[in-house]
């Protein structure tokens, strides 16, 4: 397998972390080389969480290179507007409509762009725009939308069905894993 190079990008609290194990899960359950890094940043105040995933053959470095992104999945539009530059031009952007205030904006210090989306056009790359939370919510729970924009990244990997389930099963506790399975099935069903 030609390697991919995923980035993960969200908020503090989104579940970038989880969503990043499950696709790393799912790819050793395929048997392939897998590097990951994360940065946390000031997560755990609302900060930017960003996480490199590499998946191949035969992966040498855990870092996606600004520019070389295959996939970008963003966990809210401004998150994905940051990161919008590194994906190619034959990569995709998936990303979630769910609008954070990032603490800035919050403050007052800052406004949220009210043109993202024409911003986010402007990126020769395709735009998969995911209503994650609503998704989520249908699934039962909104905060399960990081397993949603899973289950759309998962169109563009060629995984067995199986394989993605039993990632879920390794990654999710067993208590959530009927929500998060449905919610990955509805994620699938986006942009598919």
């Amino acid at each position: 397998m030609k390697t991919v190079n995923i980035l993960l990008s969200g908020v503090g609290g989104q579940g970038v972390i989880l969503a990043s194990k499950i696709l790393s899960e799912a790819a050793l359950l395929q048997g392939l080389d897998i590097k990951q890094s994360e940065v946390h940043g000031m997560s755990q105040r609302g900060g930017s969480v960003v996480s490199h995933v590499r998946i191949g053959d035969v992966v040498h470095s855990p870092l996606v290179a600004e520019g070389g992104c295959d996939l970008l999945v963003g966990f809210e539009p401004l998150e994905a507007l940051r990161f919008a530059h590194w994906v190619r031009r034959d990569g995709a952007l998936i990303y979630s409509t769910d609008r954070i205030n990032p603490s800035t904006v919050s403050a007052g210090f800052a406004q949220y762009p009210a043109d993202l989306v024409e911003r986010l056009a402007g990126y020769p790359c395709a735009k998969i725009p995911v209503p994650a939370g609503d998704l989520a919510e249908k699934a039962g729970n909104r905060r399960s939308a990081n397993v949603v924009l899973v289950g759309t990244l998962a169109n563009r990997l060629q995984f067995p069905a199986d394989v993605w389930q039993k990632a879920l099963t390794a990654s999710v506790p067993a208590k959530l894993l009927d929500l998060n399975r449905e919610a990955f099935r509805l994620g699938r069903e986006v942009g598919g």
